[in-house]
């Protein structure tokens, strides 16, 4: 196998720290040699990921390069925090060979400390539309790409933190009965139309529905808070953490926060003014919420917002429980906010919300 200059990779790929749309330019080998060594990784390690807290993780991320920096920026550079990615690397965003590089250079340089799932575009057959193909095509070749589905066919597909917290980029699965069975998922593969490996990729929770529901994406289901309740207690579970939708804050519960939504590239595809999130779960299972505001966006022409919908993109989001928590005896509630700001001036990360402590519950929360 060629050698790798990784720490001069990774030093290159941030170099463009400050400098928004700046490209990267790595040489076709380079990449080749990313994909194949984390390749290697990813499969001696298994399906389902059993990891330990202090975790960082994040959501989705697609190609926005800038966006990845400030997470890091705020969250500290790896090994400083060990972080889990929750997939969703590419396609939408501008810079995906950026953003999947660096990822997968930290993967190579610190195996048992920064780890990532598969979401639903690393898949050759969304990626293929969606962005990720131009961009190798254009900057590179086809071959690069092929190599590049090689790799993403043998991501591990879900993370179970400390046992209490269950982690993937969809949601649930009316097949899951046993963990195992995540755990035995055959790999390489590509993601199948239906059954378990597509919906922990595709499917998404509805406060509308009980049970499960048909996903107005074409794909997968929809699940309701009875079936994330039915699923903590069969796996003696605290938390269900996933990504896959764009949510306004970045973060939001779902089912009496159960479930949480994770989002990590903020203003989405530059049409959406949604801030990112990225949640850190201490040693004691306490979980907390950084954010990435959102850049104002000026209306165009001064009239009315510009938000639209993307091509693709689900025109309806999940939107969770954000009332004020209810007290009783056995629990309680802090409220405050602080700011970080970053070495860009213009950008800022807010710690805001509520501290929940459960009785009986492994997982809390904080923000």
């Amino acid at each position: 196998m060629e050698p790798l200059p990784l720490d001069d990779i990774i030093s290159r790929l941030l170099e463009v720290r400050g400098r928004p749309g700046k490209q990267v330019q790595l040489s076709e080998s380079e990449i080749r040699q990313l994909c194949l060594r984390s390749k290697d990784i990813f499969l001696q390690q298994p399906n389902l990921l059993e990891l330990e807290a202090p975790i960082k993780i994040c959501g989705d991320v697609h190609g926005q390069y800038s966006d990845l920096l400030r997470l890091f920026e705020y969250g500290g550079l790896p090994p400083k925090s060990n972080y889990l990615f929750l997939g969703d690397y590419v396609d939408r965003g501008k810079q995906s060979l950026e953003t999947i590089c660096l990822l997968l250079a930290y993967k190579i340089k610190y195996p048992e400390n920064f780890f990532l799932l598969r979401g639903n575009h690393e898949c050759a057959s969304v990626n293929r539309i969606y962005g990720f193909y131009d961009e190798c095509k254009r900057r590179f070749n086809v071959r690069l790409w092929k190599i590049f589905t090689d790799c993403f066919n043998c991501l591990p597909v879900a993370a179970l933190i400390d046992e209490k917290i269950l982690c993937m980029h969809g949601g649930l699965s009316p097949d899951l009965h046993d963990l195992d069975q995540i755990r035995n998922l055959h790999r390489p593969t590509d993601v199948p139309e239906t059954g378990l490996l597509c919906d922990l990729l595709w499917s998404d929770p509805s406060k509308d529905i009980k049970g499960w529901g048909m996903n107005e994406r074409g794909v997968s289901y929809t699940f309701g808070a009875d079936k994330v309740n039915e699923c903590l207690q069969k796996h003696d579970l605290d938390l269900i953490c996933r990504a896959h939708q764009v949510v306004e804050d970045g973060y939001e519960f779902f089912a009496d926060r159960q479930l949480v939504t994770i989002f990590s590239a903020p203003n989405y595809c530059g049409e959406f003014d949604n801030a990112g999130a990225m949640m850190s779960v201490d040693e004691s299972l306490m979980c907390s919420f950084q954010i990435l505001k959102p850049a104002e966006k000026k209306p165009k022409f001064g009239f009315g917002s510009t938000t639209t919908a993307k091509p693709g993109t689900p025109l309806t989001k999940t939107k969770m429980i954000r009332e004020p928590v209810l007290l009783e005896p056995d629990k309680e509630t802090v409220l405050g906010s602080f700011f970080l700001y970053g070495p860009w001036g213009n950008f800022c990360s807010e710690w805001d919300g509520c501290r929940l402590r459960l009785a009986g519950a492994a997982a809390s929360f904080a923000a």
